[in-house]
């Protein structure tokens, strides 16, 4: 078996367009300009939301759940969600 390795930004976080379907993770932070980080604040994605990739279409959209809301998000949005990846249980 292959193993593909998704990277990671510092302290093992990643971008939340990396997490596989299924995969579920914290915010850790949301990059961009004033205006994109706070949209997707009020989204719920704000630290330390917990979030699940329930459909990823690389390198399309990808539909999350995020505080009890299903939310479909572009690829460039995706990547400013800084998350660490957390064990289904």
């Amino acid at each position: 078996m292959k193993v593909i390795s998704m990277g990671s930004v510092s302290g093992g976080s990643m971008p939340l367009a990396f997490l596989p379907e299924g995969a579920a993770g914290r915010v850790l932070r949301v990059l961009g300009g004033q205006g994109a980080s706070r949209h997707l604040e009020d989204m719920g994605f704000a630290p330390p939301a917990r979030v699940k990739v329930l459909k990823s279409c690389p390198p399309g959209a990808m539909l999350v759940m995020v505080k009890d809301s299903r939310i479909a998000l572009g690829w460039g949005m995706a990547m400013k969600i800084l998350v660490k990846s957390i064990e289904e249980i």
